[in-house]
């Protein structure tokens, strides 16, 4: 399957499994299984969503919303759970007003989730921990 490195934004194509003790980038070697939310830019976003056959989860954001504020580690703490399972992706709306209006992103926080290139869920609000991994284990 291909999978998108979060450290340098490679493509890598990765045997698929139900689990992984090791897998690395093949362009700048860091670990897979490190899961961090990647920052998507309009640069960035439709070569990511176009190359990624796991789902991405993506978490369009503003640093003065402060339910986003309240998010933010939830979201990167939920993201450990699921290497290689799902992506993790955020977008700040503040700094990319195109993607927040090509998405009509209407509030804020709203995650998307996108398989193949596809929107296929969406939901607005800030969750926890708990209702965040729910929604990711019900999507991958």
């Amino acid at each position: 399957m291909k999978v998108i490195c979060p450290h340098c934004e490679a493509i890598n194509n990765v045997p698929l499994k139900d689990d992984y003790k090791k897998a690395n980038c093949g362009k700048c070697k860091q670990s897979l299984l490190e899961v961090m939310p990647l920052e998507l830019t309009s640069s960035n976003m439709e070569r990511i969503l176009e190359n990624s056959e796991i789902p991405i989860i993506v978490d369009f954001w503003a640093p003065w919303c402060g339910p986003c504020k309240m998010m933010a580690p939830v979201f990167a703490d939920v993201a450990l759970g699921f290497p290689l399972k799902a992506l993790f992706a955020k977008v700040n709306t503040e700094n990319e007003q195109f993607l927040g209006s090509r998405y009509k992103i209407r509030s804020i926080p709203t995650l998307i989730v996108f398989k193949n290139g596809q929107e296929v869920e969406r939901i607005s609000g800030a969750m926890d921990p708990v209702s965040l991994e729910n929604f990711v284990r019900r999507l991958v």
